[in-house]
């Protein structure tokens, strides 16, 4: 059974990993097993010192995914650390908060670029590699508002239903050649992103109240499902979008 999850001999590529979701899930993949090569647009010393700290192999990458083409160049420097990459966790992605006709044109575009277009660029150029490999991972975080309408994030919404819509797009693609794509759609997470909620009282309270499980997520709670979808448990898993959500979407 354990040889199910053993992601020993594995390498894993995930952004957004300095903090939050993205350093939960590369700290569990660690644990399983996994070489890590962390993205962030910062320095990932926490992260790294989390990893090493189990005795696992981690290597920073510095990049900003909302630049054009940084996705791509992204992918070199990854393969220059490592021959093959063996897991994407396609991680990265920000938030804006704003009425509708508020929004302007470089919000939008900003969100779009890291949110759906890195997604597509970094997926595509990786996953050239494991299609002549013949096998490989990628797993995309998606959101609840890859299925709800969410209030005041027009642009985070619209990304995340594209990250759902494009998961099965190369599932439908990928998963007769050895690739598995999958989601995770995270639930409500006590990170950054979700500070301005969780300071909220009111909204925060009603959104606690609408979670079977009674508390908001933690990075920690994604590391198991990130390490079923990138193991050998998942072969026969594909397009699906996994709920992280204490029950959420069953409320």
């Amino acid at each position: 059974m354990d040889n199910l999850f053993s992601l020993d001999g594995k390498v894993a590529l995930i952004t957004g990993a300095s903090r939050g979701l993205g350093q939960g899930m590369a700290v569990g993949l660690a644990k399983a097993g996994a070489t890590i090569i962390g993205v962030g647009t910062k320095s990932l010393e926490e992260t790294k010192a989390k990893i090493d700290a189990i005795g696992g192999t981690f290597y920073e990458v510095i990049t900003d995914l909302s630049q054009p083409n940084a996705a791509i160049e992204l992918a070199d420097v990854a393969f220059q650390k490592e021959e093959q990459i063996d897991i994407l966790v396609n991680n990265a992605g920000i938030i804006h908060r704003s009425e509708t006709v508020n929004f302007s044109d470089e919000d939008w575009y900003s969100i779009i670029n890291v949110n759906q277009h890195a997604v597509f660029q970094l997926s595509r150029e990786v996953g050239k590699h494991m299609l002549e490999a013949g096998t490989g991972k990628i797993i995309n975080i998606a959101s609840m508002l890859s299925f709800q309408g969410g209030l005041n994030v027009p642009a985070y919404t619209a990304s995340k239903h594209a990250v759902a819509g494009l998961t099965k797009a190369l599932a439908n693609e990928w998963s007769s050649k050895g690739i598995n794509v999958n989601a995770i759609a995270p639930g409500y997470m006590a990170t950054d992103n979700t500070a301005p909620l969780r300071n909220d009282e009111n909204r925060s309270a009603y959104i606690t109240s609408r979670i079977p499980q009674g508390r908001w997520g933690t990075p920690e709670d994604l590391a198991g499902a990130a390490i079923y979808l990138a193991s050998e448990a998942s072969n026969y898993v594909n397009g699906h979008i996994l709920c992280v959500d204490g029950g959420w979407m069953s409320s």
